[in-house]
């Protein structure tokens, strides 16, 4: 669906395309009701207006979230927003009406087995950029993560851990990720580069309410090959142990298992509304 329309065409001249002039996020979709959809949107809303990108409303997005969710119950859906059509040139038009896009995709296959025994992880060489400027933000220009991505093809690993320019680990090329040290519950800040996962947010909520000590701040990589627990997540796969990280086993542990908990038990709610 683009702009309201049932197409999947789109304008040539669109900034989205051209300079990756937008931003987005990605949402599963069960039993026709899009998980955590509000959050979706609060968090799409603060990133356009970050870009200044027109936001068109949460009940224009809502409404059209439900009508393509209802045809697809069963998937993943992305929700774009770009700054819309503009002539060749790197100056924004000074008038735009902004372009959204709601697509459907099939749901991943991955084994139900990951939740318990984990996911094996390597580190990238593709190093971010700092840019505090877009940091946190879930923009379109995702090139780190396609070069970073392309680093390797064996189907035994599941996720690459980036790290920024000074050697610090900042995220998973799709996800966020969580170090568990002593009890406390360590994720990396997200101040100079990175995306801020509405998934992340609510594993940090969920740690909280059940007083875990939390903590948002600069991890070193050894710091993550030697965690009590590690683990990534995304509102696609929620929360995935990690088990082997460059040939290091960590178990998966008490507290990766509450909080992935705690997490089935905010989605069984949103389902039962």
């Amino acid at each position: 669906m683009v702009n309201g329309l049932n197409t999947r065409f789109l304008d040539v001249a669109d900034r989205g395309m051209h300079y990756g002039d937008g931003v987005f996020t990605t949402l599963t979709v069960a039993q026709g009701s899009p998980i955590f959809l509000g959050r979706h949107l609060a968090r799409l809303r603060a990133d356009a207006g970050r870009l200044n990108i027109p936001f068109p409303g949460h009940l224009v997005l809502t409404n059209e979230a439900l009508h393509v969710s209802s045809d697809h119950p069963e998937s993943v859906l992305k929700i774009t927003l770009t700054r819309g059509a503009g002539g060749r040139g790197y100056r924004c038009p000074e008038q735009v009406d902004g372009t959204r896009i709601i697509f459907a995709h099939p749901k991943p296959d991955y084994p139900n087995s990951i939740r318990e025994l984990g996911v094996q992880v390597r580190f990238c060489d593709l190093r971010l950029g700092l840019n505090p400027s877009l940091a946190g933000v879930k923009h379109l220009n995702r090139l780190e993560q396609v070069l970073a991505r392309a680093e390797w093809r064996d189907e035994d690993i599941r996720e690459g851990l980036m790290l920024d320019q000074e050697g610090f680990l900042v995220e998973g090329v799709m996800s966020n990720v969580f170090v568990i040290r002593d009890g406390l519950v360590r994720t990396p800040l997200l101040d100079r580069c990175g995306v801020s996962g509405v998934m992340r947010g609510l594993v940090l909520e969920a740690a909280q309410k059940v007083g875990l000590p939390v903590e948002e701040s600069r991890i070193l990589p050894h710091e993550a090959v030697d965690a009590d627990e590690l683990f990534l997540t995304n509102s696609v796969i929620g929360v995935w142990p990690v088990c082997l990280l460059e040939g290091k086993e960590i178990p998966v542990g008490r507290i990766t298992r509450l909080l992935s908990r705690r997490i089935d038990a905010m989605i069984a709610q949103e389902l039962s509304q």
